[in-house]
Parts: C-alpha cells; sequence; structure tokens
C-alpha cells in the first residue's frame, strides 16, 4: 500500500499543484469578499451552529420525523447500514423498473459508496452530468475537491480530453467547451429512466431536500426521468424550513462567495395528481457507512459539516499537494478527521497527521467545527499505528522533554551542531531520520542562544 508521502510525490510530478493552488485561493478570496459584504455572516454561523448541533444530538428523531414526513407525500425512504446496502438498493430498484440509464447530480455521498461501479457492473449506465464531474468521469478519475471536482485540470487539459474522449475538435475555450458537454449530455437527460442526486440538506418537518447547484442539470435530473433517487448521509438534516435557510445563508459564500447559488431545488416526494412535471416515484437512501460510529465517539462534532469546502481552500497542506494524495472521497481538513472516523485508524492513521494545526480551517468553517481539536483526538487514537521509530521518537521526547536539566543540554548541544551545520543562516545538512523534515523544507539555523539561556540572562 502507498502512503500519503508516496502519492504526494506522485502529485508534484504531473504539476498538478499548481492548479489546485490557484483554485483553491481564488475561491478562498471570494469567500473573504462574500463576508465582508454579509454584516450578519458572524452571526449566522453562530445560528448555523447551534442547528446542526442540535440535529446531531437528537438525530434518531429528526430522522424518524423525516422518513415519516416523505413516506407522507407519497416517496419512499430506506435505511442503508452500509455502501453495500445502499447500492444493492439502488441497483435493484433499477433492475426492478427497467432501467438502462441512469442520469446523476453531483454527489459526494454517492462517490463514497462507489454507486457507479455497482451500476455499470449490473449493466446500467451511470452518466455525471455536473460538468466539473463530467470530466472527472471521462477522465477515469476521482474528484480533487468536494465542491470544485476538477479543480486539478486547467481548460487546456479538458480541451484534449474532450477532443479524445468525444471525438469532438480542439478548443480550450471555455464557453465552446460547455457548449461541447451540453450537447453531449442533453438527449441523456430526456432518455433516462432515473435521476440520481445527493442531498444538501434535509428538512425534517415536511420530508423535503435540498439540492444546492450552480448548473441546471440538477432540475433536469430530477424532474424529467420517471424516479428520483437522492442519496443522503445520515447526518445531513436541519429540523424545520426557516433553519435551512439559515444554513444556505453560510454555505453558498462559504463555498463559492455567492450570496446564493444559482439553483436552490427543494423537491417534496414525486409528481402529485395533476401535475405536469416530475418523477412518478421518489426514493431516500439514507446511508450510514461509519456515522453511527463516528455519532457516539470524540469526533462527532465532524458530523455538523455542511461540505461547504471552505477548509480546503484554506488548508496550506491542500492546497500544496491537492486532493488526490488523500486516496478519499473526502480530501483535506475535513477529510482528515471524517475518513479515519467513517472507516478506522488502522488505514487511515496517516491523515490526521497530515496537518500543521495552524487552525485556518477552523477561522473558515461556517459552522465553526473545532477540526484542529479532532485531529489532535485522533492523532492521540492513532498512536498505536505509528511506526516504530516515529513511536520511540516521540516517547524519548516526552522522557528528556520532562527532565529540565538533560533538555536544556541537549537544546545547546542540538543548537551548537545546528550551527555547525548551517551555512548563511539556513541549515544544509540534517543526520539520520531526520532528513525526511527537510526535503520540502527550508529550516533556518538555530538561534545563538537558547531560549533558556536568554531568559536566564534576562534574570527572570
Amino acid at each position: 500500500m502507498t502512503t500519503f508521502r508516496n502519492r504526494v510525490q506522485d502529485a508534484f510530478a504531473t504539476g498538478v499543484p499548481i492548479a489546485i493552488d490557484r483554485g483553491a485561493r481564488g475561491h478562498y478570496d471570494k469567500r473573504v469578499k462574500a463576508a465582508a459584504v454579509f454584516p450578519q455572516m458572524e452571526d449566522m454561523r453562530d445560528r448555523a451552529r447551534v442547528i446542526r448541533a442540535e440535529v446531531i444530538a437528537s438525530l434518531d428523531e429528526v430522522l424518524a420525523e423525516f422518513a415519516d414526513a416523505v413516506a407522507a407525500r407519497g416517496g419512499k425512504v430506506f435505511f442503508a447500514a452500509d455502501a453495500a446496502e445502499a447500492n444493492d438498493y439502488i441497483v435493484n430498484l433499477a433492475r426492478a423498473e427497467g432501467v438502462s440509464r441512469a442520469v446523476k447530480v453531483k454527489s459526494m455521498v454517492t462517490e463514497e459508496i462507489e454507486l457507479n461501479a455497482a451500476l455499470e457492473a449490473a449493466g446500467i449506465e451511470a452518466v455525471e452530468t455536473d460538468l466539473g464531474e463530467f470530466i472527472v468521469q471521462l477522465a477515469g478519475e476521482k474528484p480533487s475537491h468536494i465542491i470544485a471536482p476538477v479543480l486539478h485540470k486547467d481548460r487546456y487539459a479538458v480541451g484534449e480530453l474532450l477532443a479524445e474522449q468525444l471525438g469532438v475538435p480542439y478548443t480550450d475555450d471555455p464557453t465552446e467547451l460547455n457548449d461541447i458537454a451540453r450537447k453531449h449530455l442533453r438527449s441523456r437527460f430526456l432518455s433516462a429512466e432515473m435521476g440520481i442526486s445527493g442531498v444538501n440538506m434535509a428538512v425534517a418537518e415536511d420530508g423535503a431536500v435540498a439540492l444546492v447547484t450552480n448548473e441546471g442539470n440538477g432540475r433536469l435530473c430530477t424532474t424529467a426521468p420517471q424516479i428520483h433517487v437522492a442519496v443522503m448521509g445520515m447526518e445531513r438534516l436541519v429540523r424545520t424550513r426557516d433553519d435551512l435557510a439559515v444554513i444556505l445563508e453560510v454555505l453558498a459564500r462559504s463555498a463559492t462567495g455567492q450570496g446564493l447559488s444559482v439553483y436552490t431545488n427543494i423537491v417534496t416526494g414525486p409528481r402529485r395528481s395533476g401535475e405536469p412535471d416530475g418523477p412518478d416515484q421518489f426514493h431516500v437512501v439514507i446511508v450510514d457507512n461509519g456515522r453511527s460510529a463516528t455519532l457516539g465517539s470524540r469526533v462527532a462534532e465532524i458530523l455538523y459539516c455542511i461540505r461547504c469546502g471552505a477548509c480546503l481552500n484554506a488548508c496550506p497542506v491542500y492546497r500544496h499537494v491537492g486532493g488526490h494524495p488523500y486516496a478519499t472521497t473526502y480530501p483535506g481538513p475535513i477529510g482528515k478527521v471524517l475518513t479515519p472516523s467513517l472507516y478506522g485508524l488502522e488505514e487511515w492513521h496517516e491523515l490526521p497527521a497530515t496537518s500543521s494545526l495552524c487552525g485556518a480551517c477552523q477561522e473558515v468553517c461556517p459552522v465553526r467545527i473545532d477540526i484542529p481539536k479532532l485531529l489532535v483526538e485522533l492523532r492521540q487514537q492513532s498512536t498505536g499505528h505509528m511506526p516504530r521509530s516515529i513511536r520511540v521518537g516521540l516517547a524519548g521526547f516526552a522522557w528528556v522533554s520532562t527532565r529540565p536539566r538533560l533538555y536544556r543540554t541537549l537544546t545547546r548541544f542540538v543548537a551548537f551542531f545546528g550551527r555547525w551545520w548551517s551555512k548563511d543562516g539556513w541549515l544544509r545538512h540534517v543526520p539520520f531520520l531526520l532528513r525526511g523534515w527537510r526535503i520540502d523544507r527550508d529550516v533556518p539555523a538555530p538561534a545563538p542562544e537558547t531560549f533558556n539561556d536568554w531568559w536566564r540572562k534576562r534574570g527572570a
């Protein structure tokens, strides 16, 4: 199995992080501007946090209320314990209804459960209709960002991909690229028997699901096909539409810097009698897939997340390495907590350590999740999964740092040899296991005297 470091080196070899950094910084700057012209932003963040906290604290009750409301409006609800159950339900439904093609709205939870692969294995074509997801699907890749799936590609790479995969003349003009995708997808919308969406937020009081997009594909996928299947993580709920309004106030501003996304759709069940449009069937698949275990853990706060992606845009590590080295559906700060929580630390113990703990993620989070605190908690829990060299090193450091006289002696020793291994104010050589630390960092030479010596000279 490759390590996070191996995957980062592979990403650097392709030059992809350059595009990632440019795109993430752009989204971050837009958020700053959107918040600056919305004086209520901080108050809304406080209210959004309370709303999410209250729902997570009584999730079983809110889920039951939501399921009853969906059923009362003619919809069907299926609770899936894991990805296999969710995929089986959707595949079996498609088979029973003679579905040969499904069109999909952008959905991270369907990426999480690998629904496309399950549909394709059953002989059912799954077509991503969000432009970014469509490009990623053509390339045979995974999204690199939870809001902008194709953030790692520039328009030249997209032009080459569409020319190769769709047999169209090469162009790198964004308008022309959009037109090519639109023409290719139009017939798919009109011929698909099933539309599949995620759920940005579900409303318990009336069984509605809210879908937030910047493209019209969401409305086509949920109204043109005969069947609409909405797939949601079990935590994606609010109690009322008033609560939903608060979440929407902070969601788009945090994600893309917009006051409101171009399309905000609220869907309540199948087509009613006398309505000319809409699906004949409405199904909601509520996915657990590790969330129940997270709910009862010390990192349950991560379930407050509304998937805006702001923490990725602010994170210096994500900006530097991109999304693919995380090897998971959820990259960046949110993924460093959510992935180990859902799937266990044994396989994913590396992720909580891939953070500087700078706090930029918490600063921009629309529901103020204390991600640094959660990362520290997971680091403590993952100590037993660390390589022996790191465990021994940390134990040795703890032993030395609790013995002041020995600690002061060793810091003088390190400072002396550090200056010996330095040139022009920078460390040029690091011995033994510490060499890996300097590969990607410029390290200043140690100060002429230690802090303890400086403090003692001041008579403190």
